[in-house]
């Protein structure tokens, strides 16, 4: 993502936003909110007296809009972020409109700007710089590629011994060619991990095969394959190590910690109810939030709150499985500085 912060006063202000990556229009979902005033450049039907006559031939052209947004939806499929509201500015000034933002897309977003709003684009801006990591975990006769965006995992292809086109197959070697084949594609930073030493003698392989690749894989021993690898590896904080963007560490070491603290009954808080009493006791360390429930103007209120408390706000990714966790304790919770009866 780019950003051009203009002016701030009071924390209202607007911010030009270009996303780069489908990671980028991920923040926009969560960056713009029904009631932010959005402008952007769009296509929109002109009219004109021979297009009276001959409506078929009515010409769309390029406009300068602004949207009071009303609807935010995200389509990762079609890589799109679709903002739905009133033209407030510009042509057709009442009428409703979609835009339907891309990468390579421009947007100015004039809104009230929370410390959250803010570190989400300086974590989207910083990201911007860094090559797609991915997660190779293996483990014996089943490798499976995790290519990192920042709402967490997304799953590439799966390896299985057997599973493939040719008579050696059903070898190890084979199942270590098919696996790298998929690893080759890849231009960025790799982690390699799982259970054992099969990703020891893989990691053997590939630097028999391409050096260039093995220069930038790491390898991480874990106790689990699959989805329970890469958890674990952020757990670890390797990906921090790697390109620094600490968020998905963050949410994985978060919910971890709750689930100590719930286990061993130390003082932790979850569902809106709990939350807000502790946060009226003033005893709240640390505020776990999904990302579904930050446009709700309750829940809003209450991280309010406790950032003025000096409470620091954890925002989930409802994508990523302790987001998904988070979201089965009622969407929020709280790590406490000490028991609230």
């Amino acid at each position: 993502m780019k950003a051009e912060i203009q002016e701030l006063q009071r924390s209202f202000g607007e911010i030009r936003l270009f996303p780069e990556t489908i990671d980028d229009l991920w923040h926009l979902e969560h960056l713009v909110n029904p009631g932010d005033l959005v402008f952007a450049t769009t296509l929109r039907t002109m009219e004109s007296a021979s297009d009276k006559i001959r409506p078929e031939k009515m010409e769309k052209k390029p406009v300068r809009l602004g949207i009071r947004v009303e609807k935010v939806e995200f389509h990762p499929y079609a890589n799109r972020v679709r903002l739905t509201g009133l033209i407030e500015q510009g042509l057709d000034t009442g009428a409703y409109h979609t835009l339907n933002i891309e990468t390579g897309y421009e947007i100015s977003l004039i809104k009230r700007w929370k410390s959250i709003d803010l570190e989400r684009v300086e974590r989207a801006v910083k990201a911007s710089t860094h090559d797609v990591l991915h997660i190779m975990t293996i483990e014996e006769g089943e490798a499976e590629l995790f290519r990192m965006r920042q709402y967490g995992p997304e799953a590439v292809v799966t390896v299985i011994m057997g599973s493939g086109k040719g008579g050696d197959t059903d070898t190890r070697a084979g199942f270590f060619e098919r696996a790298a084949d998929h690893l080759s594609p890849v231009r960025g930073p790799v982690i390699l991990a799982g259970p054992g030493f099969i990703k020891d003698d893989f990691m053997k392989y590939i630097r028999s095969r391409d050096e260039d690749l093995s220069g930038r894989i790491k390898v991480v021993e874990t106790r689990r394959a699959g989805s329970g690898a890469v958890q674990e590896v952020i757990g670890l904080g390797t990906l921090e190590k790697i390109h620094e963007d600490m968020q998905l560490g963050r949410e994985v070491r978060g919910m971890e910690e709750l689930l100590v603290r719930i286990a061993k009954d130390l003082p932790h808080a979850y569902g809106r109810g709990q939350v807000e009493k502790a946060v009226d006791c003033g005893a709240v360390e640390e505020v776990l939030v999904a990302d579904s429930l930050i446009r709700d103007d309750q829940v809003n209120h209450l991280m309010e709150r406790a950032e003025l408390l000096k409470a620091r706000i954890t925002v989930f990714s409802s994508e990523f499985d302790p987001g998904k966790q988070l979201e089965a304790l009622g969407g929020i919770a709280a790590l406490l500085r000490y028991r609230v009866d």
